[in-house]
């Protein structure tokens, strides 16, 4: 029987990124101080948890995720291609999804994230076409509110074109955290913004929308940015591909709009690798937002994972470390600037309270058997604890077994004097 969750109290010599060797005391989902290793007092009903050997790190967030579409890709076999066949793909296999179906896929894709460190998740969910708008939602709140205890879910209503005002307001009625969209896959993309951005108005909530995820389309962006600037619920973008494409001196103007509305920006690298650039053979475009110069311009950034095996991006492994690694080879930030976007960047963008190994940040933590962040990043290892505020809700442990080299193995067969001894 699983002895998790386990609340913890007191974890032991626990390497940080600086190289810092610590023990970190915990009180209920709270660090309360952070101490040189072997120095923490040690109560004898203390929870303790030994992490030596182990790297201590903020758990990442997932700011930009698609639990309704997760796991899909199987049941529908899409043709492979760009975001145009994705959608179409998921239009059709969505008409057939079933709430159960949708929660079922959903949990398991949630508990996968868990598993890897993953402790906080925001996801988009389909305002489905047609008379039972809310299926999509209905399983998700549903699955939020069973993992309650476990992750942290906060769920964006993800509106197209076609979705009645009334669909949207009845998907918030359920639960439903923010106000989404992709106001640059409509018709009339800035009439579309400003209808969603009214609908988030009206009812007080803040916005997450899919913005501009094309090489070459629309730049509703900086409208966007204009229209929030004085806004006190939070705001954020996500996908942004347009800017990574645009002239320097638009981009520029545009990232200053968003610095100064404080729009927070989320890079989706896997999925819009994936999506983008189908057009262009030869020297294919990354398809990336403009990750170096939003951060240059002290732009709050997040990366995120986006889909998950469904019609969007057939591959996944719902580890952030996957993600930052994409940041560093593809985004040419540094190791520690992409880890930064996958957690602490993260939770700034979703409004979740400061975490990591620091006294009084929340005790969402992820202890990964590695000597540095460069070695978890270009590695990442199986061998991971997960805590979420304060208690264990995670763990895998790795045995591995290899062949020695064949010289070794002589050495280690060969007979020791005593043993020739004993034979003869």
């Amino acid at each position: 029987m699983s002895r998790l969750p386990r609340p913890i109290s007191l974890l032991t010599a626990a390497t940080l990124p600086d190289g810092s060797v610590v023990d970190v005391v915990l009180a209920g989902d709270t660090v309360e101080a952070v101490l040189p290793a072997g120095t923490a007092a040690r109560a004898p009903e203390a929870e303790t948890l030994d992490l030596a050997g182990h790297l201590l790190l903020t758990a990442p967030a997932e700011p930009h995720a698609h639990l309704d579409k997760a796991l899909s890709w199987d049941a529908i076999r899409p043709p492979m291609g760009d975001l145009e066949l994705a959608i179409a793909s998921w239009r059709v296999h969505a008409a057939t999804m079933t709430v159960d179906d949708v929660a079922d896929r959903a949990r398991r894709q949630l508990l996968a994230m868990l598993a890897q460190g993953t402790t906080a998740v925001r996801t988009h969910v389909d305002v489905l076409l047609g008379a039972e708008a809310t299926r999509g939602a209905e399983a998700l709140v549903r699955v939020r509110d069973e993992l309650r205890d476990l992750v942290d879910v906060e769920i964006v209503a993800l509106a197209s074109q076609d979705s009645p005002d009334r669909d949207v307001e009845a998907v918030l009625d359920l639960g439903v955290d923010l106000v989404g969209g992709a106001p640059h896959l409509s018709r009339e993309p800035e009439r579309d913004l400003h209808r969603l951005l009214d609908i988030a108005e009206r009812r007080g909530v803040g916005v997450d929308l899919h913005t501009d995820e094309s090489l070459h389309g629309p730049d509703t962006l900086l409208t966007l940015a204009r229209r929030v600037e004085h806004w006190t619920t939070p705001v954020s973008a996500g996908h942004c591909v347009r800017l990574g494409s645009m002239p320097a001196a638009q981009r520029d103007e545009v990232v200053e709009a968003v610095r100064r509305a404080d729009v927070g920006v989320i890079a989706n690298p896997i999925t819009n690798l994936y999506l983008q650039g189908w057009e262009s053979p030869v020297a294919t475009p990354r398809g990336l937002t403009a990750v170096r110069e939003l951060l240059d311009a002290g732009v709050r950034l997040a990366a995120g994972a986006d889909n998950v095996r469904d019609p969007f991006n057939p591959l996944g492994r719902s580890d952030a470390l996957e993600t930052a690694m994409l940041l560093v080879v593809a985004g040419h930030l540094t190791i520690d600037e992409a880890w930064h976007a996958v957690s602490d960047g993260a939770r700034s963008v979703m409004g979740l309270p400061v975490a990591g190994a620091v006294a009084g940040a929340r005790a969402d933590l992820l202890a990964i058997r590695a000597s540095s962040l460069a070695e978890a990043v270009a590695s990442a290892p199986a061998d991971r604890t997960v805590l979420h505020a304060g208690r264990v809700v995670a763990e895998s442990v790795v045995t591995r077994h290899v062949a020695a080299p064949a010289a070794e193995r002589a050495r280690s067969a060969a007979p020791t004097d005593r043993t020739l001894t004993e034979t003869r």
